[in-house]
């Protein structure tokens, strides 16, 4: 059943959004991780010109770590806490370049160790940084598997771990994308539009 249901979600060829088109691009894990981090709580029409507007500041550690937080605040406004965001990628990347040697960690404990980076950053730096199998759960692929009916949990956290043990590794890297893609497009929070799904067939409805 899953490896049908994503090879449906490949074919249908839903429109991803231009910050996911921009995650996807990046190889360099570091560009993964501060452009995740600005991400949080925070859609992706906001997010994808204000990481534009970061990356014309800087794009390694080095040079991060030397940009005033207020620059850089401004530069990402109106990202959710936006001073906060700047205070904790300047931060971080000094660690990266003083303390790491300028590498971010491919390991999810070791990433979770940077304040304000949590399991689904980890992943997505796993995953689109290092291409390592890593599932990387956000409020789209939580609610839609469970809408599925294909885990049944109360957190993304809780679906992680699940996915974990159900999901082949084959699919562990593409199914953020594509379930955030659908989930923005497709199956949304309030009044998910069934009719064009071209997952129905396997969904249990389950809203």
């Amino acid at each position: 059943m899953i490896d049908e249901l994503v090879e449906k979600l490949k074919s249908a060829n839903q429109k991803k959004s231009e910050f996911v088109q921009l995650m996807d691009s990046f190889k360099d894990p570091y560009l993964v991780l501060i452009a995740c981090i600005l991400s949080l709580r925070t859609n992706d029409r906001t997010t994808y010109p204000a990481t534009l507007r970061m990356l014309e500041l800087a794009k390694t550690p080095h040079d991060m770590k030397s940009v005033p937080k207020e620059t850089l605040a401004k530069a990402i406004y109106p990202v959710g806490f936006y001073e906060n965001k700047a205070a904790q990628i300047i931060e971080l990347s000094r660690q990266i370049d003083e303390e790491l040697g300028g590498k971010v960690p491919d390991e999810i404990e070791e990433l979770c160790k940077f304040k304000g980076v949590g399991r689904k950053t980890a992943n997505l730096v796993l995953s689109l940084g290092f291409n390592k199998p890593a599932i990387c759960v956000d409020v789209h692929v939580h609610r839609i598997f469970n809408r599925l009916g294909y885990v049944k949990t109360k957190t993304p956290e809780e679906t992680e771990f699940a996915l974990r043990e159900k999901l082949p590794v084959k699919h562990w890297i593409d199914i953020n994308s594509l379930l955030v893609t659908h989930g923005q497009n497709v199956c949304k929070p309030i009044k998910p539009n069934c009719k064009e799904c071209p997952i129905e067939e396997f969904c249990e409805k389950n809203i």
